[in-house]
């Protein structure tokens, strides 16, 4: 079962078609993108082994505003009332230092399981929007198109002669302002 006719071989007919047909193998059918089995031959990148970026860790920059916090943001001594230079400096060192290891330290710590647990979160989250969110919304929209137009159909035959005979009713009613001196 390779697909196409030998030379001079009738063609065969299957009751159900071949995993190998004329036009090619279905898994890679023959055409202008995919020749054979040649170089270039296009794959999918899988998103769960690509690269990241170990120097910009915030490409979307979703964290610009938030935790930009400096020494020179928490800590300043107006004109006039200064410190010793060395109390400065050694205050500047002491808070810049103990806020990297810090951090380094808690996302050591609590980094890994808070990634797991933010993983489970969004994939609950994005099956229940899958699987249950989509499907009732969209039931939802089908369900209340037919509640719309019994609905469409109940104002027109009822409201419509109501308001339209109100409007010829009051048409002839005018507003004139007049100011008094």
């Amino acid at each position: 079962m390779t697909g196409g006719p030998k030379d001079g071989e009738p063609e065969e007919e299957f009751l159900h078609s071949p995993f190998i047909r004329k036009q090619g193998n279905i898994y890679k059918p023959n055409n202008k993108d995919m020749d054979n089995d040649s170089l270039n031959e296009k794959t999918m990148e899988d998103i769960h082994t690509k690269e990241i970026d170990l120097v910009n860790r915030d490409p979307k920059r979703i964290n610009d505003d938030v935790v930009k916090v400096d020494f020179e943001d928490v800590i300043a001594e107006p004109a006039g009332t200064y410190s010793f230079d060395g109390v400065w400096k050694a205050s500047f060192t002491t808070f810049t230092v103990t806020k990297y290891w810090c951090y380094r330290l808690l996302t050591a710590l609590v980094g890994i399981p808070l990634a797991l647990v933010w993983g489970i979160f969004f994939a609950i989250l994005s099956f229940i929007h899958i699987w249950a969110v989509v499907p009732c919304v969209k039931s939802y929209l089908i369900e209340i198109h037919c509640v719309s137009r019994v609905y469409s159909i109940c104002v027109h035959t009822f409201c419509d002669p109501l308001f339209e005979a109100m409007g010829k009713c009051f048409s002839s009613i005018r507003v004139r302002m007049v100011k008094e001196v």
